[in-house]
């Protein structure tokens, strides 16, 4: 009984598979990237504050983090070469994401700085007015100032700054998913939301 049961279920599992594989297809949905998948799957979410679609893609970065395995790592990579603003001050913003994370606030000053860009209309002129979007939601003006010059921060902005410069040829714009480091996810326009979510998560299980 439990070798039919086995045998049904295999059955089913199998045209799935196809259908998924039939689904995407490289050069339309996915471009290879780089000769070799990384040891563990991982997600890298290239990205700037600035970038108004970026801010409109958070639900499906919520979705994909939702639907991945436990055992993905979904990196958000801010990039410092977007027309909006100064390198510097793009960079400044990316110390302010390191600082988050460091603070496992990651999540909710994600959103803090996409809000006060694109939902307050605010300028960021520098570290300054991103250190006052962390103290209005709770964090000690001491402990950032403190935290955003550290050794350890710094060490994390310049492994942010390298994972652009080992993918930037393949950077036209933002948002940008590299999967597995082999693997680009490509949108086509008759995608919807659940076809991009379904795609990124499909593609972290490819070697």
């Amino acid at each position: 009984m439990k070798k039919i049961l086995y045998t049904l279920l295999l059955t089913l599992f199998i045209p799935l598979q196809a259908c998924a594989q039939e689904q995407w297809q490289e050069g339309t949905h996915y471009t290879i990237v780089g000769e070799q998948a990384t040891a563990k799957p991982e997600i890298l979410e290239f990205f700037s504050y600035w970038c108004p679609h970026c801010y409109q893609f958070e639900p499906l970065v919520k979705s994909i983090k939702e639907k991945m395995a436990k055992d993905v790592e979904f990196t958000k990579v801010h990039v410092n070469f977007m027309g909006f603003t100064s390198a510097a001050i793009q960079d400044e913003a990316t110390r302010a994401l390191m600082v988050a994370r460091a603070l496992k606030q990651e999540e909710a000053m994600n959103k803090a700085i996409f809000n006060y860009i694109h939902v307050q209309k605010s300028p960021i002129t520098g570290l300054k007015d991103l250190q006052n979007v962390f103290v209005v939601n709770g964090v000690e003006p001491e402990d950032f100032t403190k935290m955003a010059s550290s050794f350890g921060i710094n060490n994390m902005l310049q492994k942010n700054n390298k994972i652009i410069d080992t993918y930037r040829k393949h950077l036209s714009g933002v948002p940008n998913f590299i999967v597995n480091g082999k693997y680009q996810a490509k949108f086509t326009r008759d995608m919807t939301n659940d076809d991009i979510v379904d795609l990124i998560v499909w593609l972290t299980k490819q070697k």
